[in-house]
């Protein structure tokens, strides 16, 4: 999911004459965000140390890493000390071992890191809880490391997709507005490309957070509807023998 050196910048760069009067070469547009998809790459498990690092050392690692993804990369943190503590008090990250983090440690930092761009820290907690709880610091084959590598390692064949999907959306784009005055015409293209792309996060966002929704209403974070319908009648039943013992 980490994007490689460039991957935004350039496509920022193209963006940032869309005010006023345009200039941008929309096809230079789209050859610059299939650039960038092509230099896109993850943090592989190999690559991060096996050794247990104290804070400053993982978020320096996270930095030299993933540093680039950022929109703004002279400016944008990727992990402070502060996030981390965070992400511990609620309960995303399991707490370090003698101030040290262990490889695991960074994997689940990974994760949090695309994670936390889309979804609330409460939805983050309810789906890495089942995975921390079951595969953190397991000495049996499957792992967390089993489960980080093979969920990145869907990336290749997701990118892609993407890029047909994205090309396809740049060209139902290009012909829209046909009737737009003509030094208006380019931006506002431009415009409906982003909002399919808008649209497309939202509907993903939606069906991410009815997913997460679904893992609290089956028990894994909370009660399915039978368990709470049940615990409905118990305490209505409680409270009527309470009322009437009370009588």
């Amino acid at each position: 999911m980490a994007a490689g050196k460039g991957s935004g910048a350039d496509i920022a760069v193209k963006c940032a004459e869309m005010g006023g009067t345009m200039t941008i070469k929309t096809e230079d547009l789209l050859n610059s965000i299939m650039d960038s998809l092509d230099r896109i790459t993850y943090i592989k498990a190999e690559d991060i140390p096996n050794i247990d690092l104290y804070m400053d050392q993982v978020t320096t690692f996270m930095e030299s890493r993933l540093k680039r993804t950022t929109r703004n990369p002279g400016e944008d943190k990727i992990l402070t000390k502060t996030m981390i503590n965070n992400y511990a008090k609620n309960d995303l990250l399991p707490p370090p071992y003698k101030k040290k983090y262990s490889r695991e440690h960074v994997m689940l930092l990974v994760f949090i890191y695309y994670y936390k761009g889309i979804l609330s820290i409460n939805d983050i907690q309810e789906l890495l809880e089942p995975i921390t709880r079951q595969f953190f610091g397991t000495k049996e084959a499957f792992n967390l490391e089993t489960v980080y590598e093979t969920a990145f390692g869907l990336e290749r064949g997701q990118i892609d997709a993407l890029k047909k999907d994205i090309t396809e959306k740049f060209r139902t784009a290009k012909g829209t507005f046909q009737d737009a005055p003509e030094d208006s015409q380019e931006f506002l293209q431009i415009f409906s490309f982003i909002c399919m792309l808008g649209f497309d996060v939202y509907l993903k966002k939606l069906l991410i957070e009815k997913m997460i929704d679904s893992f609290h209403e089956e028990g894994r974070g909370g009660k399915g509807k039978e368990a709470k319908a049940k615990d409905a009648r118990e305490s209505k039943e409680t409270k009527a023998k309470d009322i009437k013992e009370v009588k």
